[in-house]
């Protein structure tokens, strides 16, 4: 809705105005980009008037007779650049919008050029969107993909971090939250672990919503931006967690769909690349092996097979595929069988009055096909996306590993140890072995006495294994033994309802030393 409500220079959209739309270019950099994409595709985006999208920082001709919106992020280069396309005079009006807020001295600079240029009267609006984070799903957003190592737990959990690093990254972190709560138009509670970068974070915030309530005139959450703002009851409940308190869940291989499309294929902002595999045509002797094609998909809200199996085991999906072709195969024979019917030649009595009775059966057929064709799409995507995955679950055995490390992290007993897991050849690559010792090292309540340890270090070190996260995770584990203080853990406390089976899906029996387990039960 902010999106939609920016490309329309800032005014809500009106939904029963016929009008052609007005036509603008829509001027963005990376960070831009990756915020429109996943939620607007170039359709939705011309339905608003947009007829060009172009990057800032690209080289691009003037169009004086139009009107342009930019949506960019605050920094120096871009100011610098925005500064020139006044001075080149490029486009008819500009409406600047800033993805998160600006600072008084860059604005001073932009208004500087403005003047420079004789352009002041064609700054139409200058707005602060605080929009810098994207949103993947109706429920789910992520704070940034341009560098994204910057804000990442090892950028936080690095040994030679300095004090000013530490602050940019939790302001970072902090800008974006804060640019949540405004697009939500609410004001969380928030709730984090004490003594963590958590807290660093909540302190910041909390600070940060502070100083934008005094101020009432300029407050962002009053008025009728989108909700009731500040005088809502409904606020929502802001729960940050360090990553330090779960670390085996990111490192478990997976086993439902969405979570596996992430894990074994290039998956980024709701968009999957995949290499297409060439068929196994022989070439010519001495020729070139064939290039692979690139493919890209888009796994968006809009994809009805997509939200109703991502949470699926990935052997579901794979029959729900199968289903969905046998369904579409057999709508396609229908509309190839009255077309057959409606091409009898000749005028005898019985094809016309087949006819009369044909003709609506057609015109419902006809009229199904745009349906069958996005059908036929999501058919074709989700048969290579799943063939991808299966390929990767074949060539390194990851259902293996994955019922293997539930049993770790569940601590039933295991069928076969683990020395074998790691030494057989065929298991996976080296990082899945990494990944399988790593659950277990983080699971196990007394660590492996030295002797197995060495034996083990042996066993990684054949099957190609980098050992420096096994060292950081080895002295992880001293120091979150040494900082947790001495309370006993059993079980007294009752076990937590439903409410965490949601958030938690993945299904296994994790524990962690004074974590309850989160299980995922049919219900």
């Amino acid at each position: 809705v902010a999106l939609k409500r920016m490309l329309n220079f800032n005014v809500p959209t009106v939904k029963n105005s016929t009008g052609e739309p007005v036509w603008k270019v829509l001027i963005y950099d990376r960070f831009g980009q990756d915020i429109i994409s996943p939620l607007l595709s170039v359709k939705e985006l011309r339905d608003m008037g947009i007829t060009l999208h172009l990057l800032l920082h690209s080289d691009r001709d003037a169009i004086p007779d139009v009107p342009a919106i930019y949506f960019v992020m605050p920094t120096e280069e871009n100011i610098d650049r925005m500064c020139q396309d006044l001075r080149n005079q490029l486009y008819e009006s500009y409406y600047l919008n800033f993805i998160s807020a600006i600072s008084r001295s860059k604005l001073e600079d932009i208004a500087n050029a403005a003047i420079g240029a004789n352009a002041v009267t064609q700054v139409a609006k200058v707005f602060d969107q605080y929009l810098n984070f994207i949103t993947l799903e109706d429920d789910m957003f992520v704070l940034c993909n341009q560098n994204k190592e910057l804000v990442s737990y090892r950028a936080i959990n690095r040994p030679d971090i300095t004090d000013t690093e530490m602050e940019t990254i939790m302001d970072t972190i902090v800008d974006s939250l804060f640019c949540f709560f405004v697009t939500l138009g609410a004001i969380p509670i928030i709730r984090c672990s004490r003594g963590t970068a958590a807290e660093m974070v909540a302190v910041k915030l909390d600070k940060k919503l502070r100083e934008n309530l005094r101020d009432a005139r300029n407050s962002l959450f009053t008025g009728d931006a989108l909700g009731t703002g500040q005088f809502s009851f409904q606020r929502p409940l802001l729960v940050l967690v360090d990553r330090n308190i779960d670390l085996a869940t990111p490192l478990h291989h997976t086993w439902t769909y969405q979570a596996l499309v992430h894990d074994v294929l290039d998956f980024h902002l709701n968009r999957v690349n995949l290499e297409e595999s060439t068929g196994t045509e022989s070439s010519p002797a001495g020729a070139r092996p064939k290039k692979k094609n690139k493919k890209s998909y888009d796994l968006t809200a809009s994809d009805k097979f997509w939200q109703k199996h991502k949470g699926s085991p990935f052997p579901e999906v794979a029959e729900s595929v199968q289903q969905e072709l046998e369904s579409y195969r057999a709508q396609e024979d229908e509309v190839k069988r009255l077309k057959s019917i409606m091409g009898i030649e000749g005028e005898d009595e019985g094809a016309i009055s087949m006819l009369s009775d044909n003709t609506a059966k057609l015109t419902s057929a006809v009229s199904s096909l745009p349906e069958l064709l996005e059908k036929k799409r999501l058919i074709d995507l989700h048969t290579n996306v799943a063939t991808a995955v299966l390929e990767h679950i074949k060539s390194r055995k990851l259902d293996v590993y994955f019922e293997y490390e539930e049993k770790i992290m569940s601590k039933s007993t295991l069928d076969k140890s683990l020395l074998d897991m790691i030494s057989d050849p065929d298991a996976g690559t080296p990082e899945d072995k990494m990944r399988l010792f790593l659950i277990y090292y983080i699971s196990s309540a007394q660590a492996p006495s030295e002797v197995d340890l060495e034996q083990y270090k042996k066993a990684l070190m054949d099957a190609g294994c980098n050992l420096a996260p096994l060292n950081y995770i080895k002295q992880w584990k001293a120091f979150t033994k040494m900082a947790s203080a001495p309370t006993s853990y059993g079980n007294t406390t009752p076990k937590p309802l439903g409410l965490f089976s949601r958030v938690m899906n993945t299904g296994s029996q994790y524990v962690m030393e004074g974590v309850k387990n989160l299980v995922l039960k049919q219900q």
